[in-house]
């Protein structure tokens, strides 16, 4: 009888074909939640424009969206700790393809506000769970790389939406890039043939053969065997997932301290993402140019994503992290500055590096601090946490917009929660990661079930 611990196996894989489907799954599920997220800044000022709404009503539009995200991530990432995490990721694609497309149909704020709120619970409750997904599969090396090039999707989806934004907007008017959002919804079926499930629930669920066949694709050399006993350490067992349990173990402190990094860096994000455009447009540059502003933004997030995870495999992933809170909030400041094209180009995309892209690598740091079997919630509610940020995000800068304030200090108070942010970091007890505290344990098991005799 053979003993086999998933969580070596996984950590010791050589990289293969099923860490690139795990890959492609989850960035492409990331791409469509990115387009998504993008899609209300993008429309937005044709969206006020056609609505006639004023600039803090707008924010509140926006913030619809961010609102439900707020309880996606918290109520969608902890239940997939309990009912499997590859169904809820389905959950979450279907809600938030549906929910987008529908906004188009809306000719009015309240309505399109409730269908936003609506998508934004799918596109919250993704985040954590494609993140734990790809942490829980990923060979150890380079784990932090695959998890940020999973999410540097995030960028590619903005991109998307600005680059279909220019055409359609012009053409079909807004909703039509609304309406674009809901195709996903029919990738669920692949998504549910394809996607492995999560290993905790696995072995809670005694699903030994479906464990022997992820085990044989982990490591090619793994020949299924009648006495193969499937085992994770006790730490990482999922009979259950309370909260309390991201407070134990002296991981209390850490924890807030990743909902106070949340909150700071989704509110750089949404601030940026839904207000950039306006604030170029404001600054004297076309709608054409600010749209541009849009995309070298999530490029420069992509660059941000990508270089900050291989970074942080190589350096410590928490040190990496404070240096590029630090960018952000000089970079953020520096665009309120009147600076040539060129040198403004680069302070966008330095700017969507060292916020877009730094969010990605602290779902990283976060992903790789919990046990396994918490991992989804230790996610959801950090982001969830931070939603309060993002959701605050575009009301404070409409406000801020709508006093009609010099451009300096519309970015200043964009920049701001960098700095907050890179302390509250910097305060994280790394000792109290999972990764730090690999003693061994006891482990829970899954075997075959025997013929009642």
């Amino acid at each position: 009888m053979r003993e086999i611990d998933l969580h070596k196996l996984a950590d010791e894989a050589r990289f293969n074909g099923f860490h690139r489907l795990v890959l492609f799954w989850c960035a492409l599920i990331i791409i469509f939640d990115g387009y998504d997220l993008a899609v209300a800044g993008i429309a937005l000022p044709s969206i006020m424009k056609e609505m006639g709404v004023s600039p803090t009503n707008a924010g509140f539009m926006v913030s619809s969206a961010l609102f439900g995200m707020m309880f996606g991530a918290i109520f969608l990432g902890t239940i997939a700790d309990r009912i499997g995490r590859r169904r809820a990721i389905v959950i979450c694609v279907a809600l938030f393809s549906v929910f987008t497309a529908a906004a188009g149909l809306t000719h009015e704020p309240v309505s399109f506000s409730v269908m936003r709120f609506l998508a934004g619970l799918g596109i919250g409750g993704v985040m954590p769970n494609v993140v734990a997904q790809m942490t829980e599969y990923a060979p150890r090396r380079i784990r932090s790389t695959m998890v940020t090039l999973m999410f540097s999707g995030y960028a590619v989806g903005g991109m998307l939406a600005a680059l279909l934004g220019k055409g359609l907007l012009e053409a079909y008017g807004w909703p039509s890039v609304f309406l674009a959002a809901g195709l996903p919804v029919l990738l669920v079926p692949a998504i549910l043939k394809s996607m492995p499930e999560s290993m905790p629930f696995l072995i809670k669920s005694q699903r030994v053969e479906e464990l022997q066949r992820l085990a044989a694709r982990l490591d090619p050399a793994y020949r299924p065997s009648a006495g193969d006993r499937f085992a994770l350490p006790r730490e990482d067992k999922a009979a259950s997932a309370p909260i309390g349990r991201l407070f134990q173990e002296g991981r209390g402190f850490s924890t807030v301290m990743f909902w106070v990094a949340f909150f700071m860096c989704l509110f750089m994000v949404y601030a940026l993402s839904s207000w950039l455009t306006k604030l170029m447009a404001g600054a004297g540059y076309s709608l054409g140019s600010a749209l541009t502003f849009v995309l070298v933004l999530n490029f420069g997030a992509m660059v941000g994503a990508v270089g900050g995870g291989w970074l942080a495999d190589r350096f410590h992933i928490k040190y990496v992290l404070v240096g590029m809170y630090a960018l952000a909030a000089v970079s953020i400041t520096l665009l309120g500055y009147r600076v040539p094209t060129e040198i403004l180009f680069l302070l966008v995309g330095l700017a969507g590096a060292s916020t877009i892209g730094t969010q990605i690598v602290t779902y990283a740091y976060v992903g790789q601090f919990y046990p396994m079997a918490v991992r989804a919630t230790g996610i959801g509610w950090a982001s969830g946490v931070g939603r309060s940020g993002a959701i605050l995000a575009p009301i404070v800068i409409g406000s801020l917009v709508g006093l009609a304030l010099p451009l300096q200090q519309n970015f200043m108070a964009i920049a701001i929660p960098a700095v907050i942010a890179a302390v509250a970091v910097a305060l994280i007890n790394h000792g109290r990661s999972t990764g730090a505290q690999k003693a061994a344990a006891p482990s829970m098991v899954a075997k075959p079930a025997v013929a009642a005799k």
